[in-house]
């Protein structure tokens, strides 16, 4: 029994050794720990700026920095700074907007711009607008300008003067841009049509200009066939002169166009196939 007791005793001793320590599960539990901390802590320090994209890093103690990150993967400080990306690649932007012309007519524009930030001021861009820095600016902007420039011209002169119209909507359109720390790379009129009342005047106006038209050809038609008659009388009647004076002063003269009148009329028996012989008496 004694002996029994002394092979429990060391078997107990034996597996208490064979157990590892506190210190060391300690050790390996904070090694797990602050290694477990730093992988995360390291991936959410980095960040990153995707191709045509810009980055900015507010802070929470300083606020939004002045810095523009470009393309690629940059750090920051964990739960104190946080990245906001913009696109600053050009974007189209159609607005359509109802103006007055200059004689008080309703125009209907189609606008067509390409925008894009100004990459410089991308920190600027957040403190006033935010992230939907176009919603908030460019259809008010557009609006603006548009009824602006359209006010300044006649109905007729923005269909004949299309091209300066668009260009003076685009450079008042970059320096309101301007002002927002925005960009616009293109400005076009895709469409412009007018009210009803215009548009009925217009029709009616190209219909009375071409009945215009119509009857000018039909009186100038009517002079040019009454000189061709008067032309035709009087050569006839010189004609007819000439004869007189030739029978007059050449009795042959009779005699000759007798005979041509003669051969005329055999060429054409002569080609018919139904001939009828006469006795000259």
């Amino acid at each position: 029994h004694d002996r029994t007791m002394t092979t429990s005793t060391d078997a107990m001793q034996n597996a208490k050794n064979a157990m590892p320590s506190a210190s060391v599960v300690s050790g390996v539990l904070q090694a797990l720990v602050y290694g477990g901390a730093g992988t995360y802590g390291l991936y959410n320090s980095l960040f990153n700026v995707e191709g045509g994209h810009r980055a900015i890093v507010y802070n929470r103690f300083v606020g939004v920095k002045d810095k523009v990150y470009s393309e690629g993967t940059h750090f920051m400080i964990p739960w104190v700074e946080r990245p906001y990306t913009y696109d600053v690649r050009a974007r189209a932007h159609q607005v359509n907007s109802q103006s007055g012309s200059r004689d008080l007519q309703m125009v209907n524009i189609s606008i067509r711009v390409l925008t894009r930030p100004d990459v410089n001021k991308l920190p600027e861009v957040y403190r006033t607008l935010g992230m939907d820095f176009n919603e908030r600016v460019l259809p008010s902007v557009i609006h603006e300008t548009v009824k602006s420039v359209v006010a300044q011209h006649n109905a007729s002169e923005l269909i004949t003067q299309r091209e300066s119209v668009s260009l003076a909507i685009r450079n008042l359109l970059k320096q309101r841009a301007a002002q927002f720390n925005m960009v616009l790379d293109d400005v076009s009129i895709t469409a412009l049509t007018f009210g009803r009342e215009y548009t009925a005047a217009i029709e009616a106006k190209q219909v009375a200009q071409q009945e215009a038209e119509r009857a000018k050809f039909i009186v100038d038609k009517a002079k040019q066939d009454k000189l061709s008659a008067v032309i035709q009388a009087e050569g006839e009647a010189k004609s007819a002169k000439l004869i007189g004076e030739a029978i007059s002063n050449n009795p042959a003269f009779l005699t000759l166009r007798r005979i041509e009148a003669a051969r005329a009329i055999a060429a054409t028996m002569a080609g018919s196939s139904n001939r009828v012989m006469l006795r000259a008496d």
